[in-house]
């Protein structure tokens, strides 16, 4: 009994009692007691049965740590007395975001599953009996307890039964691994686990063949054939090792190792070694590391292999066996804990400092737990086809796999990959949620330089994928929202400055600037996708939702959906629900960031602004968001010091910036409405003047911050003049206009002197001359609203008032721009100084054609002045413009220029996402493009159309211009241009577009007005003619008055389509003549409707092209839909700057009118009918408007078809068909009028052209068709219900079912509408297809072809009735019956009774048309050719399937 610690005792008496007690191995007093976890299981479960742990050891257990790293969640918020005493709100967005966004980690974590290949399936013993034996308790002795604790009754027996099962299985193996094999001494030595690769054995060859191979083992090819495979092959080897000599082995050993990879040595080393450990004890798996089983151990000592030879001696030869391998640690056996102290120091090698024994607590040393200190080793890249994951320096840099970069850097402070350099993804965001702010804000960083990287397009063809899309649906968008939720200045702005990163593009917004003084350059298109998937789901919600919800709009869609499920589909409306806009307010208001972090928050609200409208009202409703942007970045006084030279500017509060003023430009440009609040209730008038009336140069302001916040001002009041606003400013500003417009003719010679700022100052007077322009179009429509005002009198509320400038206050302005134009045209021929003015020029050009536009309107100026000025202006600028050769360069740039001749111009960037606009500019656009330094386009349209209003006003002036339509150049780009596909308008090329659009219909203007005028202008007809029509189809949203233009006076314009009188109308009969078979005499669909002979296609165009007028109403009818738009449309491009709502466009979703236009009339009957007015299909006869709007469109294609093809090639050859097919849907008896079905039979004669019959794909999608398999059941019954036997009608109902098409098509019509063949009795001779291409290849579908016997068995198939489909049927029927290849059985019985009924058919026509039948000929009355006699082997197959013993002349005889 150990007596108990006295006073007085010192810790070495402690020591000393606590020795004694557990040398006496005495129970403890005090019994711990582990309590149950439910969820772990009970106690004494799997996890207590572990291997006991060597007692002289302290290893940690990694088996309770999870194998995924730990969800993302902020680190929890200290406690405070004073925590109650703060403010504190109850919904805290950052908390529910961390409760939500828990799928970070899994997106990045790399899941690999288990290798369950190799795994030993172990079967169930069988028995006799019905289940498994049932063992009872009284038969296990019960398991003797040896650690304290609970253990149930079960439980014990449990484990005593295993164990007594696991000693027999350990006897078994060892009995058998004693009888089956003897192990040498060598065998367990180091040298011998080395000597395959290192030469050094002793053992000799011929006991190798009483040995299994270590490589082959024969997994994978069954448990015998395997083992035996394995062992033949390593009889082989053990033979061919026999008849070498040793010399020979070392020799072929040295050339392996030196051609062998050393990854696969290490694999044969691994294998060797773990054959040599299966033959001793397991027990030792868990217990001791496994390096201790590489063979990397030193020589053994003389004196150990005697000590190991001597208790061999006494102990016998499987005590041996365990010295030896307890000496190189596979083994620790009871009585052999000898290990060396050379084997175990043999570790510390690669330790920066070798341990020593004097030091605390390394008596025994664990160099497992000392593995962190050694050097990492060399980077290796992984020979494998699969990608290695992706790791980034701090800069955001891709770093190579293979690539050695030093620790110093700090880019190795990772576990997985450790001897790899830089930080992947997935640590990056595990970073950013650190509890260090030094550690979330690096992350941040490196995360916002990995995006702009990505962005660039530098990683595009490095990595696999998208990198945005990666961190976009990991949660990065509201793991970047919660970060600016932190406390810390450092984490916000490396979180805005990532923001930043995502979602504004510096250079898209640099050509958005540049392109700001264009022809129509104010108005841009909105920064919202076009996400096809949430427009689905949308109509499917729609499609389940109840009256009563319908009418909610789609911002309370919007609401319902969560944040995530927002951003999926638009990250900007996505992040705009997270409340962000309150959260930069509180940054730029509160916490007042440093100038960057500034700079880049009015850059991410002008993008957000950029969005939408809607986007636009949200921030300017956001409260005191505008008013501090306003009052703290566009400060009417400031300290003057920020413009000393050398100042740093620490804060960038209180001082005036340009980003601030184009945010609010961009604001303007969401709405009149809200340039109007920003005028006034945000009194933006006092900043404009503040900003306008000095000149740059006098502001205490940098030179460049200067000239840049000018400008802006500038834009920002020509967008508010754009709206008719802001014009009481012009009467007060007028001195300092007239003071500044003057000094811009100094630019075109300032080039050489500044050439630093100048471009800044060309951009600064192209936008106050751009000014001028609005404001000149303002004062242009005050006449129209004067008058309009006294028509309806002073008591009139809704009339909108005039403007307060009048036209007399803008005439004093054009002499000053003519002056100007004249000097930059100057500069045409140098080309480095016209690049940098081209700008200017191209404004001021705008100018004068907006100026005499709104001219000649005025009721206060002389016409005939007007008309001598544009005189003057023409042989003093135009003409002398037109001779230049500088021109020439110009024209020719045309094409390398062109975004529609070159597609992969305006390709949207790698990373470019759909849920994320841009323009696709990162980087800048090369200067040969549309938007690049030598683009002509800007220059060259804003000429045409000062030419255009030129002739317009001035119809005398137009031999003046006629030699622009003989340009070569010019030619050769419209060619190429409506000949070129064109690309699909994306956001990235829809833009520029637009602008080529603008160019391309200011050329055909001009050539309808050389076409009313000039007689020589027959040999441009056609080509302009191609270019409208191409044209219409590619016109984008916004430009719907160009399209009506285009549709009034160029697409039905007789003088832009020569052919129909210059004999065009005769080349088609030619051409039909020529088409014609010699042998087949010219023959038409009959109709069972009355009539005279049927029209030739010439007389049927002649007509058409008669009619033109009334097919132009037509059309223009049916585009009433498009009213609304264009009305938006026309008062922009005319100017009417007091019915403006907006400068931005309509969303883009595609071309406005769609690219079958030309059916459009048919479509829309079609709809009518069966649709929404389906009383129209009952009327006995149809109106007569119907009737002719039918006529009209088929005359139009018609036309279209044959003198322009080129123009209908993008429509499929199946749309077409399909639309044709409406004309019968389209009421009961409509194509039984005259000129309806005149006209589609000329039509269906081109179709079946064998050109576009080779095109026809009926399987493929076809726009506007959801199935056509649907369409065609739809014809099927109106052919069942209203044909009349119509040849035409049948002839449409036979064109799908051609062998190629699909068979559920003929399926349908043997089918289900097998009534159908009564009635679909087209002559073969006026069958306008090949029969070939319905009988060839022979049918294999088994269910069509007993249709196909079944229906001429029956009779319901016959000749006389419908002969195309009778010569089909017979012709696949006689295929069948006598093919004799190989097929499956059920296919071979079906065509021997097929064979055995056709024999004994009563029918003798019938019977031999199956038995006889040759091959398809329209000539001949049956439409295919008999055999006189059966061939040999088709007489001798049908003697043996109908067991007739017959000769060839008798069975002729009896048939």
């Amino acid at each position: 009994m150990l007596s108990r610690p006295k006073p007085g005792e010192s810790e070495a008496d402690l020591l000393k009692f606590q020795n004694q007690f557990l040398a006496a191995k005495a129970s403890p007093a005090v019994k711990i007691v582990k309590k149950a976890d439910k969820r772990r299981g009970e106690v004494g479960s799997r996890e207590d049965e572990r291997p006991p742990l060597q007692c002289d050891r302290d290893v940690v257990m990694l088996d309770g740590f999870p194998d995924v790293p730990p969800p993302l969640a902020p680190a929890p918020p200290k406690k405070s007395k004073f925590k109650r005493a703060h403010v504190h709100f109850d919904d805290d967005p950052g908390q529910r975001l961390d409760q939500a966004d828990q799928h970070i980690t899994a997106v990045f974590s790399k899941i690999i599953e288990r290798d369950t290949s190799t795994a030993s399936v172990t079967m169930p013993v069988f028995t006799g009996d019905p289940f498994p034996r049932v063992f009872h308790r009284s038969e296990i002795k019960t398991e003797a307890k040896t650690a304290p604790g609970r253990k149930s009754i079960f439980a014990q027996k449990i484990a005593a039964k295993r164990a007594v099962e696991r000693a027999q299985t350990s006897a078994e193996s060892v009995n058998e691994a004693e009888d089956t094999s003897t192990i040498s001494e060598a065998s367990l030595l180091p040298e011998s686990l080395e000597a395959p690769f290192h030469g050094e054995t002793d053992k000799p060859v011929e006991n190798i063949q009483h040995q299994w191979s270590r490589i082959v083992t024969g997994e994978g090819l069954g448990s015998r054939v395997g083992e035996q495979e394995a062992q033949n092959i390593h009889k082989e080897n053990v033979e061919r090792l026999q008849s070498l000599s040793k010399e020979e082995i070392l020799e072929e050993q040295k050339r392996l190792l030196a051609q062998l990879d050393p990854s696969l040595l290490a694999f044969l080393k691994s294998r060797h070694g773990s054959n040599t450990k299966k033959e001793g004890d397991k027990q030792m798996e868990h217990d001791r590391p496994r390096k201790h089983m590489q063979p990397e151990t030193g020589p053994v000592s003389q004196q150990e292999r005697e000590e190991i030879e001597k208790a061999a001696s006494l102990q016998g030869p499987k005590k041996k066996r365990q010295a030896w391998r307890t000496l190189y640690g596979l083994k620790l056996v009871k009585g052999w804990k000898k290990i060396t102290l050379s084997l175990l120091f043999q570790k510390d090698a690669d330790l920066p400092m070798k341990p020593q024994k004097e030091w605390l607590h390394m008596d025994s040393i664990e160099f497992e737990k000392l593995e962190w200190m050694k050097d990492l080793p060399p980077p290796r890249q992984r020979k494998t086809k699969k990608g290695m994951q992706a790791r980034f320096s701090l800069k955001g840099e891709l770093i190579p796999p293979d690539k050695d970069l030093p620790t110093h850097l700090g880019l190795h402070h990772h576990g997985e990959e450790a001897e790899r350099a830089g930080y992947s993804l997935q640590e990056l965001f595990h970073l950013s949620r650190s509890q260090v702010i030094q550690q979330r804000t690096l992350a941040l960083q490196v995360l916002g330089h990995v995006v702009q990287k990505a962005k660039g397009g530098e990683l595009a063809s490095l990595l696999k994928g998208s990198v945005l899309r990666v961190l976009l649906d990991a949660g990065f968008l509201f793991l970047l929202r919660f970060s600016i939720d932190d406390p810390v200045d450092n984490v916000i702005a490396a979180a805005v400055h990532a923001l930043h990163a995502l979602l504004v593009s510096p250079d898209d917004e640099k050509y958005l600037d540049k392109t700001f003084s264009w022809y129509q350059g104010m108005s841009f298109y909105p920064y919202t996708p076009n996400c096809k998937e949430e427009d689905e789901e949308e109509e499917e919600e729609e499609g389940e939702q109840t009256v009563e919800e319908k009418p909610l709009g789609r911002k309370s869609k919007d609401d319902i959906k969560s944040d995530p499920e927002v951003a999926r589909y638009d990250v900007v409306k996505g992040i705009l629900k997270t409340k962000i806009l309150h959260r930069l307010r509180y940054i730029l208001e509160v916490l007042r960031p440093v100038p960057l972090v500034v700079m880049e928050i009015l850059d991410i609200l002008t993008r957000v602004a950029r969005h939408s409208s809607e986007a636009c009202s949200q921030v300017l409703d956001c409260p005191r968001l505008v008013e501090t942007v306003i009052r703290e970045f566009l400060p009417t006084q400031w300290n003057p010091r920020v413009a000393e030279s050398g100042q740093f500017l620490t804060s960038l509060h209180g001082v005036p910036c340009a980003t601030a003023m184009k945010l609010i430009r961009i604001l303007a440009s969401g709405g009149r409405n809200a340039a109007a609040r920003l005028l006034n209730k945000f009194q933006m008038k006092n900043r404009l003047s503040r900003f306008i009336a000095e000149d740059p140069k006098d502001l205490p302001l940098g030179i460049e911050e200067a000239v840049g916040i000018n400008t802006e001002a500038f834009r920002l009041w020509a967008v508010s003049a754009g709206y008719g606003q802001a014009c009481d400013l012009y009467t007060d500003l007028y001195p300092v206009l007239m003071k500044m417009v003057p000094c811009l003719s100094h630019l075109a010679t300032d080039f050489q002197t500044n050439k630093s700022t100048f471009e800044l100052h060309i951009q600064q007077a192209a936008s106050m001359v751009t000014l001028l322009t609005q404001v000149t179009q303002t004062a242009g429509c005050r006449a129209e609203l004067q008058a309009q005002l006294i028509r309806s009198g002073p008591e009139s509320s809704d009339q909108i008032p005039p403007p307060p400038v009048t036209w007399s206050q803008v005439l004093g302005f054009r002499p000053i721009i003519d002056s100007i134009l004249k000097g930059c045209l100057k500069q045409i021929s140098h080309l480095d100084t016209w690049q940098e003015l081209q700008p200017l020029t191209t404004a001021c050009v705008i100018y004068l054609e907006v100026y005499y536009s709104n001219c000649i309107q005025q009721p206060s100026v002389n016409p005939v002045d007007c008309l001598e000025e544009l005189e003057h202006l023409t042989s003093t600028v135009l003409s002398p413009l037109l001779s230049q050769p500088a021109m020439q360069n110009l024209w020719e740039m045309l094409r390398p220029c062109s975004a529609v001749c070159n597609p992969l111009s305006c390709s949207a960037a790698p990373e470019c996402l759909p849920n994320l606009v841009s323009l696709s500019c990162t980087g800048g656009k090369p200067p040969m493009s549309l938007a690049g330094s030598k683009s002509p386009f800007p220059f060259l349209t804003a000429v045409l159309a000062l030419i255009n209003t030129v002739i317009r006003i001035h119809k005398g002036l137009v031999g003046e211009y006629v030699s622009l339509m003989d340009v070569k150049s010019l030619k050769d780009y419209l060619i190429q241009s409506w000949t070129t596909g064109p690309p699909f308008p994306a956001p990235s090329s829809a833009w520029l577009l637009r602008h080529e659009y603008h160019f391309q219909y200011f050329v055909l203007a001009l050539a309808q007005k050389m076409a009313d005028t000039c007689p020589d202008y027959s040999q441009h007809a056609s080509l302009h003619h191609c270019v409208a029509m191409a044209l219409l189809s590619r016109l984008l949203p916004g430009s719907e008055h160009l399209a009506h233009k285009l549709l009034l006076g160029l697409a039905f314009n007789p003088k832009l389509i020569p052919e129909g009188k210059e004999g065009g109308p005769e080349a088609a009969d030619f051409s039909d003549l020529l088409h014609l078979d010699p042998k087949a005499k010219p023959a038409q669909p009959g109709s069972a409707a009355a009539g005279s002979s049927v029209p030739s296609r010439g007389a049927l165009l002649k007509e058409a092209y008669q009619h033109l007028p009334l097919i132009q109403a037509c059309y223009l009818s049916h585009f009433a839909y498009l009213e609304p738009a264009l009305l938006r449309s026309s008062v922009i491009y005319q100017g009417r700057t007091h019915l403006v709502q907006s400068m931005l466009l309509p969303e883009v979703k595609g071309p406005i009118l769609p690219s079958d236009w030309p059916f459009l009339p048919l479509i829309n009957l079609y709809n009518k009918v069966t649709g929404s007015e389906p009383q129209w299909a009952a009327l006995p006869s149809l109106p007569m408007d119907l009737v002719n709007v039918v006529t009209r469109n088929l005359q139009w294609v018609l036309l279209l078809e044959t003198w322009r093809p080129k123009v209908l090639q993008g429509i499929p050859a199946a749309a077409k068909l399909a639309r044709l097919m409406c004309v019968f849907l389209t009421g009961s008896d409509l194509f039984l009028e005259g000129p309806v079905h005149c006209y589609t039979a000329a039509l269906l004669s081109l179709y079946c052209h064998p050109r576009v019959q080779d095109s026809l794909k009926l399987d493929a999608p076809l726009p506007g068709v959801a199935s056509f398999h649907d369409l065609y059941i739809s014809l099927l019954e109106q052919f069942e219900s209203v044909s009349f036997g119509d040849a035409l009608f049948g002839i449409f109902v036979l064109l799908p079912l051609q062998r190629r098409f699909s068979v559920q098509l003929r399926m349908a019509l043997f089918g289900e509408h097998v009534s159908t063949l009564r009635a679909l009795g087209v002559p073969i001779q006026q069958f306008p297809l090949p029969l070939e291409r319905y009988v060839s290849p022979a049918e294999d579908n088994l269910n069509l072809l007993q249709q196909y016997f079944q229906t001429l068995v029956t009779g319901a198939l016959r000749q006389n009735r419908c002969p195309v489909l009778y010569v089909v049927a017979v012709a696949h029927v006689n295929s069948f019956i006598f093919s004799q290849d190989s097929t499956t059985e059920e296919a071979d019985t079906a065509r021997k009774n097929m064979l055995k009924k056709t024999w004994f058919l009563a029918d003798e026509a019938l019977k031999r048309h199956l038995l006889y039948y040759k091959w398809p000929n329209k000539d001949s009355p049956l439409g295919f050719e008999l055999y006189k006699e059966l061939p040999a082997i088709r007489l001798k197959y049908l003697h043996a399937v109908t067991k007739k013993e017959h000769r060839g002349d008798t069975l002729a005889s009896d048939l």
